[in-house]
């Protein structure tokens, strides 16, 4: 009988700690909500996740395909994701409640892990359309950005900027993919992308037709930065793309990674020591990645900075915290 309890004494021994180091090997899931496999943030999302995977080892990290800035905001609003990247602009209406997010409550769930690059408004168009200035674009087929993305957004204030809406246009809404599609198949003359250069869709879609870069007359943009102070002036330099040879005047915004405030503040403390104790890893996967400093990891935030990030810039002194 002695022999019986000792045996069932010691089987609830290693039931409680096998059951104890399964516990230790759960994982928590992190999800990056980022945009469509032809832009920018659809790679710097899987770079982001493979450096939380390999340096947080408590994480399975996994970057999403989405439809970018708005729709990503709305997923941290309703706690669908744990982060996302998004133009800073789209993230400032969220929290605020302001622009397209005008009939929704204001996201103040909505935080900040980090700016992480600048990204450029830029206007590609088929060379035999004619289209040399956005003015050009009047009574064109012109694909303004997936529906209720950033890129559609920046569409919509570009062309009031220069007199123009959608009544002077024959638009159409698709992600980078699809509108460089689009322009292949001559089913449109120009089209609207919101990302960091070179673009991938841009790159592919020289490859096959000669395509020109439009600029933003120089008042006009003076105008837009004096209204939207979350844009910047920015030159798209020549030979970013195949035939494209000369300097392009255009809009920066900044694309952020941005988190759930909700989300534990330990574990976004980590992921921002892991970002950029080995940001030269996300170098590798796109050349706007070299923009990526800790540096300007605070700039054109407009938004709430997560406690867990906060604690990271406070313990490396960053200089532009007290200003925020």
């Amino acid at each position: 009988m002695k022999k019986n309890t000792f045996l069932s004494f010691i089987t609830i021994i290693i039931l409680f700690l096998s059951f104890a180091g399964c516990g230790k090997n759960e994982k928590t899931f992190f999800s990056i909500a980022t945009g469509s496999t032809g832009g920018t943030y659809y790679p710097v999302g899987g770079a982001l996740a493979q450096i939380l995977n390999q340096h947080v080892p408590e994480t399975s990290a996994a970057a999403q395909t989405g439809n970018a800035s708005v729709a990503n905001c709305n997923l941290i609003r309703t706690h669908e994701i744990e982060s996302a990247l998004a133009q800073n602009n789209v993230a400032y209406w969220a929290y605020t409640g302001t622009e397209i997010f005008s009939d929704e409550a204001p996201a103040k769930n909505v935080n900040a892990i980090a700016s992480l690059y600048p990204e450029t408004i830029q206007i590609v168009a088929k060379k035999s359309s004619g289209i040399k200035s956005v003015y050009d674009l009047k009574d064109k087929r012109v694909v303004v950005g997936a529906p209720g993305s950033g890129t559609e957004i920046d569409a919509r204030k570009i062309l009031a900027a220069h007199g123009l809406t959608y009544d002077d246009i024959k638009e159409d809404f698709l992600d980078f993919s699809g509108a460089s599609q689009r322009l292949k198949d001559n089913q449109a003359d120009a089209a609207f992308q919101t990302a960091g250069f070179p673009t991938s869709s841009i790159i592919d879609l020289s490859a096959t037709a000669d395509i020109v870069l439009v600029p933003i007359d120089e008042n006009v943009m003076q105008e837009l930065i004096d209204e939207n102070k979350y844009y910047t002036k920015a030159i798209v330099p020549a030979g970013t793309y195949a035939g494209v040879d000369q300097d392009t005047p255009t809009l920066n915004l900044m694309a952020m990674w941005i988190v759930d405030a909700d989300q534990p503040s330990q574990l976004i403390y980590k992921f921002t020591e892991a970002l950029w104790e080995h940001r030269d890893q996300l170098e590798k996967v796109h050349d706007k990645c070299k923009e990526i400093t800790l540096e300007t990891a605070l700039d054109g935030l407009g938004i709430p900075i997560h406690p867990g990030a906060e604690k990271y810039y406070k313990e490396v002194s960053h200089p532009k915290l007290g200003s925020l």
